[in-house]
């Protein structure tokens, strides 16, 4: 929870519960007002929350804490498919809040996640390269991935899925629902879902008993940094009314070299955003609109390594994508409509030889995802009644991955086409301090003539007191094949294109306390995962490739803790989860992903505001990974346990801000995947301006 501090404040109206009567809003009228705030959002895009909270940029890249009071009655979240008040909703989010995303010490939005402790960030590459991202022991295929609320998942491959086209200064939170999430979000959540969510310069202004838009509010911010490895970024954001466009360049020479000599882990990448809205409301009818649409590109190129194989140390890739959404809301007072339409397109290139494909032809993928989809919910006697569907079609060309296409044209050779339709339908029972959220989604899926099959799910939660909350849920979810787990089957990969899709069932039970200076929670869950899918090595052969499976049955159990206490000039919170998983495999086998998992994290943070414009902040990550590796002379060695220091120190004015971050301070070199070592300590000063 963040809190601004406020100056000259004469006697304050404090409001500890809104009865959502027109006339409260004349009770404060020439009086400060303080209002508890929570930082706890939804994973849609929270506007039934925040329609009519202004986003204006905080120009806060530093922490700022002080006295605070919070209430739980009408923050609205959504862990279900209707938003609920925080006081009644059943399932727990993990936000990280813009403060702390700006003070973080990263240079990415990958390196963000790691803070969360449910999270598995695996890096091949440091500033956003290549990150697979898993949640309580998932792989990367296994999570959807949205933007302000929409799936913008590749079915291409996981591996790319977070080539995001919006900068760090963008993001207002980053919202983490751990555990399976079919029933809000369809086929791609497996094992959860996670949301970033940008902010708009939006700003209404009452003209002639009606609400407009007023244009005259606009605000902008420049970034510069340089640092170890030849690493230099550049970025600027600016917003006016309800519009805003940021772009930035980022390219660094790597930390590593190949064994001619040449740069393999070098970086250079483009992004670009533009996202705007338009509202219109009125306090004199129930009736409110909203239009929200957002447009992006990011692309970047790479130098890989051994990425992919321990063998070719000059692999490269480049990657293109484009993303554009455009989502309505219409509030009529009892019902409320959501609807969106999205289109992503994406490009792959990658170069087992980089540069030179006489020898091994290069990889080119296309995929085009469009989407449609509905949300709405209604309230009466029983409760809050949620429904709607989606459909999405998902496409790719390629050179290696489908079947034969009837024209192939340029690098493209083979192709293949598949559409996903759902329903959902879900009731929560509400009362004083009890919460029962019941539903199902049920999914039909062209490929392989997949038949309309249920996934239901149920959560309750029961507030004791004024601090205490106890929860529990049991959800089934599913997750289809990716393109490539379907189709790859060159460079010593054979895949099978008859795979099922992953099927999971998962119960949870936590208990959580918050105070005013606070906040702590405990969790238990187990996963019972059917089919799931891994690329698997049979070390007994005599040329052995990996292959794509369905392993029959994956059980994990995990423990989750996380405490922070927050005062008036630091922040500390800690976090642990462990993990523990039994698979039926065989000991000859070999596992690329789904027999990896983190079996312990620990991760710590401080904040501190050490002057008034002088702050630091110190992160410490402890990760110990289950699972082998083969090198290069075939010697299989186990992950090692790893910690790593990262600090910032930043120097705060109203008008600019100049840092310093170190990243790996004890330089110790560690791997995520096998082959692949991580560089030691990373050094970057930067200087932020505000406009």
């Amino acid at each position: 929870m963040k809190y601004k501090t406020l100056f000259n404040q004469r006697k304050a109206l404090r409001f500890r519960h809104f009865t959502r009567k027109g006339y409260t809003l004349f009770a404060c009228l020439g009086r400060v007002v303080t209002i508890g705030v929570l930082s706890v959002a939804t994973l849609e895009s929270a506007t039934a929350a925040h329609r009519h909270v202004s986003t204006d940029e905080e120009q806060a890249d530093t922490m700022r804490v002080t006295e605070k009071e919070a209430t739980l009655d009408d923050v609205e979240v959504t862990g279900s498919r209707a938003p609920l008040a925080l006081g009644q909703a059943a399932r727990m989010v993990t936000v990280l809040s813009r403060e702390e995303i700006q003070a973080a010490p990263v240079q990415s939005i990958n390196d963000l996640l790691k803070m969360a402790v449910g999270v598995d960030v695996r890096q091949r590459g440091p500033i956003g390269a290549q990150t697979d991202i898993g949640i309580r022991g998932s792989t990367s295929e296994q999570i959807t991935i949205l933007l302000n609320g929409i799936n913008i998942c590749d079915p291409q491959t996981g591996h790319n899925a977070f080539d995001f086209p919006c900068d760090i200064s963008d993001i207002v939170r980053i919202e983490v629902l751990e555990g399976p999430a079919a029933r809000v979000y369809g086929t791609s959540s497996l094992v959860g879902a996670i949301n970033v969510v940008t902010r708009q310069n939006e700003k209404l202004e009452m003209r002639n008993e009606k609400y407009e838009m007023k244009n005259e509010k606009w605000n902008g911010s420049a970034r510069m940094e340089g640092g170890s490895f030849g690493y230099l970024s550049a970025a600027g954001r600016a917003g006016i009314g309800g519009h805003s466009l940021s772009a930035s360049y980022t390219r660094s020479d790597g930390y590593s070299r190949a064994k001619s000599g040449a740069l393999n882990a070098d970086y250079e990448g483009f992004k670009a955003f533009y996202q705007g809205s338009y509202s219109l409301s009125s306090l004199l009818s129930p009736l409110s609109s909203k239009i929200s649409w957002h447009a992006g590109i990011t692309t970047k190129g790479f130098g890989s390594n051994t990425f992919y194989s321990a063998k070719f140390d000059e692999q490269y890739e480049k990657t293109t994508k484009l993303f554009t959404a455009l989502q309505g809301e219409v509030n009529t007072g009892m019902l409320h409509f959501k609807p969106a339409i999205y289109w992503n397109r994406s490009y792959d290139r990658f170069e087992l030889i980089r540069g030179d494909e006489s020898k091994v032809p290069f990889n080119h993928h296309r995929t085009d995802v469009f989407g449609i989809n509905l949300n709405s919910y209604f309230d009466w006697a029983a409760g809050r009644t949620a429904f709607g569907a989606e459909f999405r079609n998902e496409d790719i060309v390629s050179g290696n991955l489908g079947e034969l296409l009837n024209n192939p044209h340029g690098d493209y050779k083979y192709g293949l086409n598949r559409s996903n339709l759902s329903f959902h339908l879900e009731h929560n029972i509400l009362l004083k301090r009890f919460t029962l959220s019941a539903g199902f989604v049920a999914v039909k899926n062209t490929w392989n003539e997949m038949p309309f099959t249920l996934y239901p799910g149920i959560d309750a939660s029961y507030r004791i007191g004024d601090n205490w909350k106890v929860y529990a849920s049991y959800n089934t979810s599913l997750r289809m094949p990716s393109f490539t787990e379907l189709y790859y089957s060159v460079g010593g990969h054979k895949a099978d294109k008859y795979l099922k899709p992953e099927e999971m069932q998962a119960v949870e039970g936590g208990v959580k306390y918050s105070s005013r200076w606070l906040t702590a929670q405990a969790s238990i869950f187990h996963h019972h995962a059917s089919n799931m899918i891994d690329w698997v090595m049979d070390t007994r052969e005599a040329d052995p490739v990996w292959q794509s499976v369905n392993h029959t049955k994956v059980n994990t159990l995990g423990q989750e803790v996380t405490v922070n206490v927050q005062r008036s000039m630091f922040n500390v919170q800690l976090s642990y989860c462990y993990l523990h998983q039994q698979k039926q495999e065989a000991d000859h086998l070999q596992s690329q992903y789904s027999l990896e998992y983190l079996r312990h994290k620990l991760t710590a943070q401080l904040r501190m505001k050490l002057t008034e414009s002088l702050d630091l902040t110190l992160g410490y990550r402890w990760q110990d990974r289950m699972g082998q590796y083969t090198t290069i002379d075939g010697e299989v060695k186990d992950y090692r346990p790893y910690s790593v220091v990262d600090a910032r120190l930043a120097w705060k004015k109203d008008t600019y801000s100049i840092y310093v971050e170190g990243n790996n301070l004890t330089s110790h070199r560690y791997v995520d995947y096998g082959n692949v070592p991580q560089p030691g300590c990373w050094i970057i000063s930067g200087l932020k301006v505000f406009l």
